[in-house]
């Protein structure tokens, strides 16, 4: 009887441990990576690039790979894409062209998200995708906003709370691109963590958080971060963009990394994290994948399984182009998605 107690204890265990099955369905127009065990247990995060000058499409699926292999989280890329359906960073905005529309194939699979992680850039999308992304925001799960997703969407973005439009940068993630407090493509940023903030999950195992993209600034001068909002780093702009620049003695750090909630017209009640910082070079830094990486964990409210040690490390090769509109000179072009894989 003993024997077959312990026999049956061992044929249960995989039932009891197998990892969900990943529930995007493999396709050529966006990209999926399986969990491999982990503390996120097949949750599934989906991350959408669809913008025009930090190289998103390199770094998301790079994130993704790390979640995915080193964390255990199911996740699925999604990608800005042409008429083609090539991955098209150098595709217009409505500022530029005024009949352009935005595609961004799979946002229906955000229904199946626990968490997304969203880098979009004055992007106009068509009634139906702008949909999909309006009913996650109503659902009470966690957003995630790296850099330009604070101006991510330009026109045709009609979600209304109590008859008041609803400003995506400003409302959900706690502050709008006003403009470069550094300076646009000449210097760099270091990373301050808040003192006060030493001990959030957040930042746990994090330092030297460096990238060559500049601090924005998110609040008018004179004004300070919105009071619902909880500043974990500051921005100090430095003088070149070498890692070892001195502090531009001429610019004040300014909050590049906070929390907050987002309550939808729903009723439900999501957290949210935001990072200004978030160029594809500027995750080079294993501080900034470190801090993206436990903000996952934090939004999904698995903060107690961050381990100051575990793994941010880059999973096969990641070469990432420089930032910019010079399409021509940075070799940036339109791409398959399996480009990117």
């Amino acid at each position: 009887m003993i024997r077959l107690l312990a026999l049956a204890c061992l044929v249960s265990i995989p039932a009891c441990t197998a990892l969900p099955e990943h529930p995007v369905p493999e396709d050529p127009r966006w990209l999926t990576y399986a969990a491999t065990g982990g503390p996120g247990d097949g949750r599934h995060v989906v991350l959408v690039s669809a913008e025009q000058e930090y190289r998103s499409e390199q770094s998301l699926p790079m994130l993704a790979k790390i979640l995915a292999k080193h964390h255990g989280f199911h996740c699925t890329v999604l990608f800005g894409v042409n008429e083609q359906g090539l991955v098209d960073p150098t595709k217009k905005i409505r500022w530029e062209d005024e009949t352009v529309t935005h595609d961004i194939p799979g946002l229906e699979h955000l229904a199946s998200a626990d968490l997304v992680i969203l880098q979009t850039r004055l992007i106009t999308l068509p009634d139906e995708q702008v949909g999909h992304i309006i009913d996650y925001l109503d659902s009470g799960r966690p957003v995630i906003g790296i850099r330009t997703a604070n101006h991510g969407f330009l026109q045709n973005f009609p979600y209304e709370i109590d008859g008041k439009r609803v400003r995506f940068g400003e409302d959900v993630l706690g502050g709008s691109f006003r403009k470069h407090h550094g300076n646009w493509h000449r210097d760099s940023t270091r990373g301050i963590a808040v003192p006060e903030q030493a001990d959030h999950p957040i930042l746990r195992g994090v330092d030297d958080v460096w990238g060559p993209s500049d601090v924005y600034r998110t609040y008018k001068e004179g004004e300070s971060l919105r009071d619902e909002c909880t500043a974990l780093m500051l921005g100090q702009p430095l003088l070149g963009r070498e890692h070892g620049d001195e502090p531009n003695p001429k610019k004040i750090p300014l909050p590049i990394a906070w929390t907050k909630s987002w309550t939808g017209s729903t009723g439900k009640t999501a957290r949210v994290f935001h990072v200004t910082m978030g160029s594809a070079r500027d995750y080079q830094s294993a501080g900034l994948r470190r801090m993206t990486i436990n903000a996952a964990y934090w939004c999904l409210g698995l903060e107690n399984h961050i381990e100051p040690t575990s793994s941010v490390d880059i999973v096969g090769e990641y070469e990432p182009l420089p930032s910019g509109f010079n399409y021509a000179k940075l070799g940036v072009i339109p791409r398959p998605v399996e480009h990117y894989r």
